[in-house]
């Protein structure tokens, strides 16, 4: 078992129910419903967490739990790692509505006696990947074998499987942004000749893996490779990364798209995926109070922008399967994924269901994409602050007498926030508002002022200093034509909020590149030795 760096066991808080870890792994054994969620800050939660632990952190709680967990009966278990964030997340959780909310016995050193503890984040969906490749012994090439095939092959085309966006940050030569959920949907239509080689890439492993398997899957007969390691791999072999690329394949396919329909359907057939008619989708919506539901439309973002259907949030294919635990909280719920071509929904839930997803999928025939308003996150109403809003014009007039205090995710703050305000994460208001200069009062800020307005009242509890919450928060002061400082941070707190993925941007050290690669090629021993994933490779 990979030791935990936990603090030490947690006594269950009184008057709170508690769950022990026994009986959590039992229910994901058993497919049960469950959502466990880890409440300390990401960058704990990446160091070591239970395998199905999703981050929540108790300042994001009103932020983000209606979307994660839609069902308010579903049983939601909660733990910390002694620090106390588990009994202040229960109450908040229960006033939102939620009626089944424990605490883990023993938190997370009692949870590591009996399971296995895991590093990094969207970890079941890594591990997945790894398991494909071991189960399926998927085609790679190394960075350098890449490197001289993409050199000296004319007939070869290098599809990149990750979002646009990571794509344009830097990409290798050739490359072509095609994010993999869209593979099986349009690559015989950028190679149309099974003589074409192809090589997919991301930043890592898994969605390279994944995208490789996935057009193997969908009977493309050419010679097909994921690059090993991805960008990762081609940055520590010494070859250089192209910036700002923009080359996509968003044309519909149209020669091709027979053929690939007719191999989604096969594959999704051989796995067990299954098409829902519309009796069958509206009694899952009509038991959506006993049994959770999450309807989700795999389309890219700008088909999802064009029109989608009412109720289904936008979850890119590739994105989904890589990093399922982003969208879905409650292990055990149904999934409902929607596009209108029937290959992108059937080879994603083809992968969902292997991971031991309950998924299906629904076409234009039973819901119709005609919403085009974007989805908006679903929060509960802002609490009534009464007079402790400040306006913009306010907080100008009397800027000296204000301390400003800034709860904006790390990342947020760094690139830019109101001139002398303060980085202070709401979960260590006890301790760190007390390390603010001065002693008059306190203005608190956020990105749009929700989680500022939703904080308050933790605030108030720590300190004696007058609070006020700026009304719109940072949004508001810039659309009044303030300007943010980005070149001097003040980190009362420190910002282990958000964890600094090793794949992502490019200032990442080579010891950090190439420790995450290490990781993940040891998970499949790792997830063996835990025994709770359900995982089954076809």
């Amino acid at each position: 078992m990979t030791a935990s760096p936990t603090s030490g066991p947690t006594a269950p808080p009184d008057g709170f129910s508690t769950i022990t870890p026994a009986e959590l792994r039992r229910r994901w054994r058993a497919s049960e419903e469950v959502a466990l969620l880890d409440v300390r800050e990401e960058g704990p939660y990446s160091l070591s967490h239970p395998f199905f632990a999703v981050s929540l952190p108790l300042s994001q709680i009103e932020l983000r739990i209606l979307d994660l967990i839609p069902r308010l009966s579903a049983p939601i278990v909660v733990y910390d790692d002694g620090e106390g964030y588990a009994a202040r997340a229960v109450p908040r959780i229960r006033a939102l509505g939620y009626s089944d909310v424990a605490v883990l016995e023993g938190g997370l050193a009692g949870y590591a006696r009996v399971g296995e503890v895991f590093r990094d984040v969207n970890v079941p969906s890594k591990a997945f990947g790894e398991l494909v490749e071991a189960i399926r012994h998927t085609p790679s090439l190394s960075a350098d074998e890449a490197k001289a095939l993409i050199e000296r092959e004319s007939d070869l085309v290098v599809l990149d499987a990750r979002r646009f966006e990571e794509y344009r940050t830097m990409s290798i030569p050739r490359g072509v942004s095609v994010p993999g959920g869209e593979l099986a949907f349009r690559a015989r239509e950028i190679a149309p000749s099974p003589d074409t080689t192809i090589i997919v890439n991301c930043a890592g492993r898994t969605r390279s893996i994944i995208g490789t398997q996935s057009l193997i899957n969908a009977g493309l007969r050419n010679k097909i490779y994921a690059l090993r390691n991805g960008t990762i791999g081609w940055t520590l072999a010494g070859h250089k990364v192209e910036r700002g690329n923009t080359a996509r394949f968003l044309e519909r396919p149209q020669a091709s798209y027979t053929a690939a329909l007719a191999d989604a359907k096969a594959w999704a057939e051989r796995v067990g995926v299954k098409v829902l008619d519309a009796a069958t989708f509206a009694r899952h919506r009509d038991e959506a109070d006993t049994r959770t539901l999450y309807c989700l439309d795999v389309r890219t973002p700008e088909e999802y922008a064009a029109g989608h259907p009412a109720g289904f949030a936008s979850a890119p294919g590739g994105q989904l399967v890589q990093a399922t635990d982003e969208w879905v909280g409650v292990r055990g719920a149904r999934l409902v994924l929607f596009d209108d071509d029937g290959v992108r929904a059937r080879m994603t839930a083809s992968w969902l269901t292997q991971m031991g997803w309950d998924a299906a999928i629904v076409g234009p025939d039973v819901v119709a994409p005609t919403e085009v308003e974007p989805r908006a996150p679903r929060r509960p109403p802002l609490p009534d602050i009464g007079a402790a809003a400040i306006d913009v014009a306010e907080l100008v007039a009397r800027a000296a007498g204000w301390t400003i205090v800034d709860l904006t995710r790390s990342p947020g703050y760094k690139s830019g926030h109101i001139p002398g305000a303060h980085f202070v994460l709401a979960s260590r208001f006890a301790a760190d508002l007390a390390r603010l200069p001065g002693d008059g009062g306190l203005v608190l800020t956020s990105s749009d002022g929700a989680e500022a307005t939703f904080a308050l009242a933790d605030a108030r509890t720590a300190t004696s200093r007058e609070l006020r919450v700026l009304d719109g928060g940072t949004r508001a002061w810039t659309s009044a034509g303030h300007a943010l400082e980005a070149d001097r941070q003040s980190w009362i707190s420190t910002p282990d909020d958000v964890y600094k993925r090793p794949y992502e941007g490019t200032d990442n050290a080579a010891e950090a590149m190439q420790a995450y690669i290490d990781w993940e090629l040891q998970l499949v021993a790792q997830l063996a030795n835990d025994s709770v994933s359900n995982f089954h490779v076809v």
